[in-house]
């Protein structure tokens, strides 16, 4: 499969929600995607997910059904963009009571871990912004076919990995602290954080072309879920290097 009939089977986002959220066949009418809208819902979201995050953590049992009702929500809002609006809301909230459980039970073992890993996960947002607005990196196709091809590596691993665990078995190096699991991490890192780009650039273009309107809350849909993601990933990195 050539470079170019990937991105048009895959999309061009290595993010499954932006690959499914810009398919839009409608003739475009009434009020249209922008950018300040779309900072404006993600600025909402975040503050969702925070307070569902002050919740979480003293609720940890609820970290398990929460993140189940993430992701079929987030499952749901891929396939139907249009009802974002109430979705995105709706799964900012849960996987915020899920991370707040989470970040608890990190805390217990290594304190002040989950002030890092936000500082850390806010720190590369701000600097691959910057990055991007200034031309540093530019989100040409070779550099989408990597990030894509890097992010369904790692989704088939954990996957494979997952699978694995129900037999008593595991991936070891994706656990471990030593220099593969750390190297590993690392690099889990650097594509959930080159997502970003990915979605900037995406966000950029619909609004450039004057995609729907629901579109902005669909876009800040899917920088929440490349958010959440990295800091999942770098809460587990900065496990490891502390152990």
């Amino acid at each position: 499969m050539s470079k170019h009939s990937a991105l048009n089977t895959f999309g061009r986002s290595g993010n499954p929600a932006f690959s499914k959220g810009f398919e839009v066949n409608e003739n475009i009418t009434g009020e249209v995607m922008t950018l300040n809208g779309t900072v404006n819902k993600t600025g909402i979201l975040l503050a969702l997910c925070v307070g569902g995050a002050f919740f979480g953590w003293n609720t940890p049992g609820l970290i398990m059904p929460s993140m189940l009702i993430g992701l079929g929500l987030a499952i749901f809002t891929i396939f139907n963009p249009k009802n974002s609006a109430y979705t995105a809301p709706a799964y900012a909230a849960i996987e915020g009571v899920a991370l707040g459980g989470i970040t608890m039970l990190f805390e217990l073992q290594y304190p002040g871990i989950g002030i890092q890993a936000i500082g850390l996960t806010f720190g590369i947002l701000a600097s691959l912004l910057f990055c991007y607005k200034s031309g540093i990196i530019k989100p040409d196709e070779n550099f989408r076919l990597m990030i894509f091809a890097g992010t369904m590596g790692i989704f088939v691993l954990y996957l494979v990995s997952f699978i694995m665990s129900f037999f008593g078995n595991s991936i070891g190096f994706i656990h471990s602290n030593g220099i593969f699991g750390i190297g590993f991490s690392l690099f889990v890192v650097a594509i959930a954080s080159l997502n970003l780009v990915l979605d900037f650039d995406f966000i950029e273009e619909g609004a450039e072309k004057g995609m729907p309107k629901y579109l902005e809350w669909y876009g800040a849909f899917s920088l929440m879920v490349t958010l959440i993601w990295l800091y999942l990933e770098i809460l587990r990195l900065l496990s490891k290097i502390r152990r």
